[in-house]
């Protein structure tokens, strides 16, 4: 029986990528419906509102059963729409944010190998949008912390740690500053802990993760990192720079009962329509949506044919190739077909 599964196929080059997704997709032969509708600043830029998203695009969304989007733009200054992610988190529920962090074979490297998994709750903290003005000088926005978000996160990075076999459950926090906030989240994560025998709890204060990131990165290895919203989307940006490129890392977006993904780079205006860019992130979020749909072989699949293809040296500027968007994703293409 096939599924349904709504796109959103970005703004800036999010399109052409989101296209070449689709085509490996199709090429799985995974039995799945895509529902193309539209979101993002250049929807809203032509139609305006207090939403980047329009009502039928949110219809479409919540009659299927998950969501691919491609990168989006995020108007900035005070007043504008929150982003297209964000509304898809928050309205949804899609608490942890997964970002596999892996070096590929014949990639740059610059500090060596890496693999492990950056886990970031996703519906609060600093990304609650709650700001105030006190006044012209003073402007406050708070850092909304529940504790059982904080547990269910935590959960998920145990589960996913079990999961892959991994020792390794790396709480990071600034629990000496942030007493109450970053206090609760580490009590939760150790009450998450003693339902995880054999699997480790390490703590780490933000500061120092980021530097061991550049220092020493290969202690992550094999283990899932874990924090709050903006802390761990900072620091799985830093982590994307291990592997090379941005341009390598996708991203899901997991809750009770739906499920988004998104590559982790942004929309790059300035190269749109340039046929230039990675679409690697994009392929291989195709192959976690995949995955979530219970097309395991399918998703296997994608994520052999897109290594062969790295490995092979078809790969984008910013790998120092010279193959094109739509060529690198021909050529995946072209393997799916060859099974």
């Amino acid at each position: 029986m096939g599924k349904k599964v709504a796109v959103i196929e970005g703004d800036g080059v999010g399109p052409e990528l989101t296209r070449a997704a689709l085509s490996v997709m199709q090429a799985s032969g995974a039995p799945v419906e895509y529902i193309v509708c539209p979101a993002g600043a250049e929807w809203w830029e032509k139609h305006g509102g207090n939403s980047l998203i329009p009502p039928e695009s949110w219809k479409a969304m919540e009659g299927a059963e998950a969501c691919f989007k491609g990168a989006t733009v995020t108007p900035g200054g005070a007043g504008s729409p929150r982003s297209v992610a964000v509304s898809i988190r928050q309205r949804f529920d899609l608490y942890a944010n997964v970002r596999p962090i892996r070096t590929y074979p014949n990639t740059p490297r610059p500090l060596g190998e890496a693999d492990f998994l950056c886990v970031r709750e996703a519906t609060e903290g600093l990304y609650s949008g709650l700001e105030t003005r006190i006044n012209d000088d003073v402007l406050i926005a708070m850092r909304r912390i529940t504790r059982s978000s904080c547990l269910r996160v935590a959960k998920f990075a145990f589960a996913e740690a079990r999961k892959r076999q991994w020792g390794a459950v790396v709480a990071i926090h600034k629990s000496n500053i942030l007493k109450e906030t970053d206090g609760a989240f580490l009590q939760e994560c150790h009450r998450a802990a003693q339902d995880y025998k054999g699997i480790a709890l390490e703590e780490m204060h933000v500061d120092n993760c980021a530097q061991q990131m550049l220092k020493n990165p290969q202690i992550f290895n094999r283990k899932v990192l874990l924090s709050t919203n903006l802390f761990m989307d900072i620091l799985s940006e830093e982590a994307s720079a291990l592997v090379g490129s941005i341009g390598l890392i996708p991203a899901g977006n997991y809750g009770a009962k739906y499920a988004m993904f998104e590559p982790a780079h942004g929309a790059a205006p300035k190269y749109k329509g340039q046929d230039k860019v990675n679409p690697t992130a994009s392929i291989l979020c195709g192959a976690m949506l995949l995955d979530y749909l219970k097309f395991t072989k399918q998703a296997q699949a994608i994520v052999e044919a897109t290594e062969k293809t790295i490995s092979d040296g078809v790969v984008t500027y910013d790998l120092k190739g010279s193959a094109k968007t739509s060529q690198m994703a021909e050529t995946i293409v072209k393997r799916l077909r060859k099974r």
